[in-house]
């Protein structure tokens, strides 16, 4: 086993928490591969049922990295569709999911100064998902195929190890569904078997602080907006 790097000072839960965002602006800094190794380690500490543990990751840094987010945002920026694995989003959308959905995206744009009617900005920035938003190691995340959603309730709660663990090294992260979209290419260029099927993408690096996309914070349902404490039963 490795021995994980001390960060000086760590940061403690609570802060962990509440420092980690989505970034989408990345330093060009390279995070060593003890330093990865050691997030790893603390993130497969998450719970699952029986202990299956059904997360796998492919870790993309340097050369790889460069060639496959350069095909992957090629294909982007010419509107290749795709062929998503799963289907992340509702078929129809409804509120509160579709204000909140709205928010996000308009303050994104806002922060870039992108118009609502400038599609060519939108596109070229959705397509920046592909590159990792430059970060210089890029995550994907598999799952095996006959796996249930217990297990991809248990993924989840390993994803969020790692974002949270990454803060203990004043790095940052950017979970990335979009990367579903080529899950077949991805699935061709890491030589995946057809038994395994891509979950998500995530940047992780260093955060740029002069990115604009970088200095919005999304908002938050108070506890009470979505907590009923039950005082009887019906």
């Amino acid at each position: 086993m490795h021995a994980p790097a001390t960060p000086e000072p760590p940061p403690s839960a609570s802060d962990a928490l509440r420092t980690r965002r989505s970034v989408r602006a990345f330093l060009p800094t390279e995070v060593p591969r003890e330093t990865i190794v050691a997030i790893l380690e603390l993130a497969a500490r998450a719970p699952s049922g029986s202990n299956i543990q059904p997360w796998q990751v492919l870790v993309l840094t340097g050369a790889p990295l460069k060639t496959l987010t350069g095909e992957l945002h090629a294909l982007s920026l010419a509107g290749d569709p795709g062929a998503p694995d799963y289907t992340y989003y509702p078929q129809a959308w409804r509120e509160p999911y579709l204000a909140r959905r709205r928010k996000v995206g308009w303050d994104l744009y806002g922060a870039l100064g992108i118009g609502r009617g400038d599609t060519g900005r939108m596109n070229a920035q959705h397509a920046r998902n592909f590159l990792f938003f430059d970060a210089p190691v890029g995550l994907i995340f598999t799952i095996d195929r006959d796996m249930e959603l217990g297990s991809w309730l248990d993924y989840g709660m390993f994803l969020e190890n790692i974002m949270i663990a990454a803060r203990a090294f004043g790095l940052d992260t950017c979970p990335q569904a979009a990367f579903n979209t080529y899950a077949r290419v991805i699935a061709r260029r890491l030589a995946m078997p057809d038994t395994q099927m891509l979950v998500c993408g995530m940047a992780l690096g260093h955060a740029d602080p002069t990115a604009p996309e970088n200095t919005f914070v999304t908002e938050r349902e108070p506890v009470e907006g979505f907590t009923r404490f039950v005082d009887s039963l019906a």
